[in-house]
């Protein structure tokens, strides 16, 4: 049985009432540490970014747009520099996500 099935399991019992602080506390503990480790992975991406920043002089977000408008080229490190940038975007609405729902 996969994971969503489990939690929609959970999601039906805890909609019909059922309450169980084994079950909050093991929720809110997982929520807690993907939160941090999610948090640790943004910071190494945060940090490959800025070498790029520094690299080119200038922001990820101007990078993104140029690279994206073909005002750049095609070298290896841009596309390094643009998949980061997607990794990094993704990792920040995972977080927004993770606290959104607290």
């Amino acid at each position: 049985m996969n994971t969503l099935v489990k939690l929609q399991q959970l999601e039906s019992l805890y909609r019909q009432g059922y309450q169980s602080e084994v079950v909050d506390r093991t929720l809110e503990k997982m929520i807690a540490l993907e939160n941090a480790q999610t948090r640790r992975e943004l910071e190494i991406i945060e940090a490959d970014l800025q070498v790029y920043e520094r690299q080119y002089q200038m922001t990820s977000r101007d990078f993104q747009e140029r690279f994206h408008d073909g005002e750049l080229g095609d070298g290896a490190d841009y596309f390094e520099w643009s998949a980061l940038c997607d990794m990094a975007q993704i990792l920040r609405e995972r977080l927004h996500a993770l606290q959104s729902e607290r």
